[in-house]
């Protein structure tokens, strides 16, 4: 097993937050080796886009989407040749 944070996904347990309310906790944001493959996979199975997939030059590739149930969530792909 890798060193690094680990964690889960629960069920909500309340209501769906309300469309266009801030963010009320954290956005769990994942490193995902290939963002362009993850998009395709999370537009798939209903994810939303919450702010298009963006350049931290010299860095990485960073993504926001909208679960099924209006959370929000990171997607990142470390890239030193992103621009």
């Amino acid at each position: 097993m890798e060193p690094g944070i680990n964690g889960g996904l629960l069920i909500r347990k309340g209501e769906a937050p309300a469309e266009g309310q801030a963010v009320n906790a954290y956005v769990c944001t994942m490193q995902v080796d290939n963002i362009d493959e993850m998009i395709v996979k999370v537009e798939a199975h209903g994810g939303k886009v919450a702010l298009q997939k963006f350049a931290f030059p010299g860095m990485a590739w960073q993504a926001y989407y909208k679960d099924t149930e209006g959370n929000i969530f990171g997607l990142h792909q470390p890239d030193v040749n992103a621009k």
